[in-house]
């Protein structure tokens, strides 16, 4: 999956409030579209965007399509960024990378 597509996912507001709300439990596309004063089809656009990003995942249930998050995808892809820019944690992942590549 894409840094950038996460990136651009977690850039907006609302989509930072519905992975906010996922965070405790699944909801129905309705149930999510119920906290925020905008258009249906802006929630699903929303929706659409995080799905490709691989932040959260809709399982079709009878009529209903019900989101859950992706945590693995969501923590591993934040980790790996911190990584990248944390002063301490950045040498410690080149080194890592390093002594990987004379293993393998």
């Amino acid at each position: 999956m894409s840094t950038d597509k996460i990136f651009e996912a977690l850039a907006s507001a609302p989509r930072r409030q519905i992975l906010a709300y996922l965070s405790e439990q699944e909801l129905p596309a309705g149930d999510i579209a119920a906290r925020f004063e905008m258009s249906a089809p802006a929630i699903s656009r929303h929706l659409a965007v995080l799905e490709n990003a691989g932040l959260i995942a809709g399982e079709r249930r009878g009529q209903f399509v019900v989101y859950k998050l992706v945590p693995d995808n969501l923590v591993n892809t934040l980790t790996q960024f911190a990584f990248e820019i944390c002063p301490v944690g950045g040498p410690l992942k080149r080194e890592s990378r390093r002594a990987r590549k004379a293993a393998g």
